[in-house]
């Protein structure tokens, strides 16, 4: 018999609610006491980060973008929350279940501020290059992401149910895991959908780019060594979130307590750091400051001289009809 099915008889005997000889740590089913120096870094520098999301947000007005990458690190420190209290008692459920919602939950939101770049990319630089009307990508990706949203909020809430009570329906228990792998694999179908169209528009731009056709005000963008950057952020924070969600699925296959979710150093790596990074991407290079054409003001502005030119247009159309009719009047004269 294995230490870990060693370890649910004795749950089994016994109703745990705090570490005992009867209630070794081993039958949680993290199996370890979280590490309460390290939890605490993480949950601060989530907290900071959602800081500087609002700060900046709120300066630039990047309202969509700010909401979600906030949200999502607001889990994140719940989460980390929960662990820090698991590193006193790992038989906290109420913490347990906290920790593994929020921090199974947060990235997508996260995911969401990210796939709302690439419409904002193509009406940058040209819309008439991108294989879907850039108006269309928020429609797709948001509500796809939305989906794995809940499908793993469904999960999460089943295999809390399981744990109600004395003793845990491991059938239950099951089937929530179940329904949050499934979460999980649709988000990195999501995410590879995301990766692969983005590719295929700046694949495109490219060559536009290069072939003399292009206006001034793209090919100063394209060149703007900003834009690069941000760019590269993106691209840094979309491959940290698609490495957590594909760690999220080995470890989840195995079932609750197998030896990679008991597995601290893991966690930490593939999971805790990778979103940290990716967080820190988006914060250090917001689109405000380094993608301006998502800037809230430069959308009212861009609407308000194109309402300018019209009118100059309408303007200069009817001092053109006067001319013409002043002309006319005087040659029957």
């Amino acid at each position: 018999m294995s230490d870990h099915s060693t370890s649910l008889s004795a749950r089994a005997a016994y109703v745990c609610t705090e570490v005992s000889p009867q209630c070794p740590v081993q039958a949680t089913t993290l199996g370890y006491y979280p590490n309460l120096a390290l939890n605490s870094f993480i949950l601060a520098a989530f907290v900071l980060a959602m800081i500087i999301q609002l700060v900046l947000g709120i300066w630039k007005k990047t309202w969509s973008f700010t909401t979600f990458i906030v949200l999502g690190c607001a889990l994140e420190a719940a989460g980390y929350g929960g662990r820090i209290a698991l590193s006193s008692n790992p038989y906290n459920q109420q913490a347990f279940e906290t920790q593994i919602c929020a921090i199974i939950l947060a990235p997508t939101l996260i995911c969401i501020g990210i796939y709302l770049t690439l419409k904002h990319l193509c009406l940058a630089l040209s819309p008439s290059i991108s294989r879907v009307r850039p108006k269309w990508y928020p429609f797709i990706f948001v509500p796809a992401d939305v989906s794995c949203l809940l499908v793993q909020a469904i999960g999460g809430g089943i295999a809390a149910s399981a744990t109600a009570g004395d003793s845990t329906n491991m059938d239950v228990l099951d089937a929530g895991n179940h329904c949050i792998i499934a979460g999980i694999v649709l988000q990195v179908v999501v995410l590879l959908a995301f990766g692969g169209m983005s590719l295929d528009y700046w694949l495109r731009a490219k060559r536009w780019v290069h072939s003399g056709d292009v206006t001034p005000e793209a090919l100063a963008l394209w060149s703007d060594r900003k834009f690069r950057v941000f760019g590269l952020a993106m691209l840094g924070a979309y491959v940290c979130v698609q490495i957590r969600c594909i760690y999220r699925v080995a470890e989840m296959a195995g079932g609750w307590g197998n030896y990679i979710m008991q597995d601290q150093p893991s966690f930490t790596v593939l999971d805790s750091f990778m979103m940290l990074i990716c967080v820190y991407l988006l914060s250090c290079f917001p689109p405000g400051v380094y993608f301006p054409n998502m800037n809230h003001r430069s959308k009212k502005a861009r609407e308000n001289d194109d309402e300018e030119t019209r009118a100059n247009v309408g303007e200069e159309t009817q001092d053109d009809a006067e001319h013409s009719g002043f002309r006319s009047e005087k040659s029957e004269k």
